[in-house]
């Protein structure tokens, strides 16, 4: 985050000064200015003030602009690194059943998971816009913290940059992850073959339409929360119960249909849905059907697409029951040897239609 090394002085009188120092870095504006991303002062403050005593740990406190890892421990866990990148531009910040510094963390969390990664570490860069409330940013931040408490995993190093008024809107976040891939754990969608059965943890469509209704442009009111949360704990059970998982992803952006075309092209097979067997909401569907959209493509940001041998499913399925993030799961597919790369979905009346991939955007700035 920019911030000095200043616990390197070896004089104990000085450092404790210097603790005290920034323990009384307060800042005292109520909006975020330019003078905040500057570098001096104002955006020392900013940083000890609202993201240090948030995020505080071992690895932060060392005040660098990295953060460095011991190699050893890491092996001890896995022998490969799992590596992640991610933005977040939702609009609202705010929404019903998360925020956008919840689903920065969680977001960046179950993309490493997929890979059948534990999560370790995370990056946190921001760009702010000037006027924002720095009330809004404690709340974001608080959130940020207790969505990594709450995995288990440690914000280590990041960067805060300001810009005009208009430049952005109000708040954006970048976000980078490590985590490491146990010994023997080989996720990839090269690996689907056809007879392979496709599980789902829940229902889908849940955070688009979350994001949709709160944004006000519409009026519907419903009770739908986003299902943003994270997922590592229930690949651990999922990799318990069957190590030898094919594939996996979550499907965020672009939805369960895309998330689906995905496998199907990467590895060269048809992919057969079962429309009854697709968790949606009723309220889900509703707003839909008024709107022209697909629940298929709506994004996620707490639903993971499993694909494993056909003997194994009903031993994968009954293992993610047993976890609150996967109570819901159900099979909802089978993979097929043609047409390649190819989705279809049985619907309801017994006829076949082509999923494709999503052309343009359904919904903009969900995530």
């Amino acid at each position: 985050m920019d911030l000095s090394s200043s616990n390197q002085l070896q004089n104990p009188l000085l450092q404790k000064i210097a603790q005290a120092h920034r323990r009384q870095s307060k800042i005292r504006d109520s909006h975020i200015n330019l003078a905040h991303g500057s570098g001096g002062k104002a955006m020392r403050d900013l940083i000890d003030d609202v993201f240090i005593q948030s995020f505080d740990n071992p690895i932060l406190s060392q005040l660098e602009d990295q953060a460095s890892f011991n190699l050893a421990n890491l092996l001890q866990q896995g022998d490969r690194l799992a590596f992640t990148t991610d933005s977040y531009v939702v609009d609202p910040l705010f929404f019903p059943g998360s925020d956008i510094g919840e689903l920065a963390i969680n977001g960046t969390i179950n993309d490493l998971a997929v890979s059948g990664a534990k999560p370790l570490y995370l990056t946190c860069s921001v760009i702010l816009e000037e006027g924002l409330p720095i009330e809004t940013l404690r709340r974001v931040v608080a959130s940020m913290q207790a969505a990594a408490k709450n995995a288990g995993v440690q914000i280590v190093t990041g960067d805060t940059k300001v810009v005009h008024r208009g430049a952005a809107d109000k708040l954006f976040i970048n976000t980078a992850g490590i985590g490491v891939i146990p010994t023997g754990v080989n996720i990839s969608a090269h690996n689907i073959q056809p007879g392979d059965a496709i599980i789902i943890n829940g229902e889908v469509g849940n955070h688009g339409t979350a994001i949709l209704i709160a944004r006000g442009e519409l009026a519907l009111e419903t009770d739908i929360n986003s299902d943003c949360q994270p997922l590592y704990s229930l690949v651990e059970t999922i990799l318990k119960a069957c190590p030898e998982i094919h594939a996996m992803r979550d499907a965020t952006r672009g939805g369960l249909a895309t998330v689906l075309n995905e496998f199907a092209l990467t590895s060269n097979v048809g992919i057969r849905l079962d429309e009854k067997s697709i968790p949606i909401r009723e309220e889900v569907k509703g707003v839909c059907e008024i709107l022209g959209l697909d629940p298929l493509y709506l994004a996620n940001e707490g639903k993971l697409v499993v694909v494993v041998k056909q003997e194994n499913a009903d031993k994968v399925l009954s293992a993610m029951k047993t976890h609150p993030a996967g109570k819901d799961a159900c099979i909802v597919g089978e993979v097929i040897a043609s047409p390649p790369g190819v989705v279809f979905l049985k619907t309801v009346f017994g006829a076949e239609r082509i999923v494709d991939m999503l052309v343009g955007d359904q919904l903009p700035r969900i995530c």
